[in-house]
């Protein structure tokens, strides 16, 4: 299927497209390297550390991150999560496709991904930093599982409006912190 990879937006919730699991992308072509390519613009744009393609509406196992302490820029195609630290961690996480929305995410502290590059080479890399949750909270994506299915009831309250905002379509500013904005 072809993408007009230049008309693609960072979808926000509710768009159903944000709950579709995403497909195995069977062959890396021309189509995907310009999506990809898209996806690092608009990830760069909106200053977030990672992208899925079902952010952008597309169900493709794919995902981008941004280059961050020692790690480069990095594309993973089709790729699986594997290993993670026995005990997991909570952090603060918030997502490009849920604007204004904080949540306290319970991950993993460490994990190793399995994935291809653009050229149809498996890599596999291991983190037990920033980047391990960044990876988790991207596949979640390709499985069709946003931050807001992970929240407390604390923090189900705390985002009730800037849900209903979102639900309503209404924009609303930004909240400072963007770093952990995936």
């Amino acid at each position: 299927m072809a993408v007009d990879a230049k008309h693609l937006r960072i979808l926000h919730f509710p768009d159903p497209a944000l709950r579709t699991r995403a497909q195995p992308v069977a062959e890396i072509d021309d189509n995907v390297r310009a999506v990809v390519d898209r996806m690092f613009e608009l990830m760069r744009e909106a200053e977030g550390v990672g992208l899925a393609a079902p952010q952008v509406g597309l169900p493709w196992r794919v995902f981008v991150t941004a280059a961050r302490e020692g790690h480069p820029e990095r594309i993973y195609v089709n790729p699986r999560l594997s290993n993670p630290a026995a005990e997991p961690e909570v952090a603060e996480e918030g997502c490009l496709s849920l604007p204004n929305i904080r949540v306290e995410v319970r991950r993993p502290k460490a994990i190793t991904v399995t994935a291809q590059d653009l050229e149809g080479n498996e890599f596999t890399v291991r983190d037990e930093e920033f980047l391990a949750r960044v990876w988790q909270h991207e596949f979640d994506h390709l499985e069709g599982i946003l931050i807001i299915d992970r929240m407390s009831p604390m923090d189900r309250l705390a985002n009730r409006k800037a849900l209903r905002d979102l639900k309503s379509g209404v924009a609303s500013a930004e909240v400072p912190g963007r770093e952990t904005r995936a």
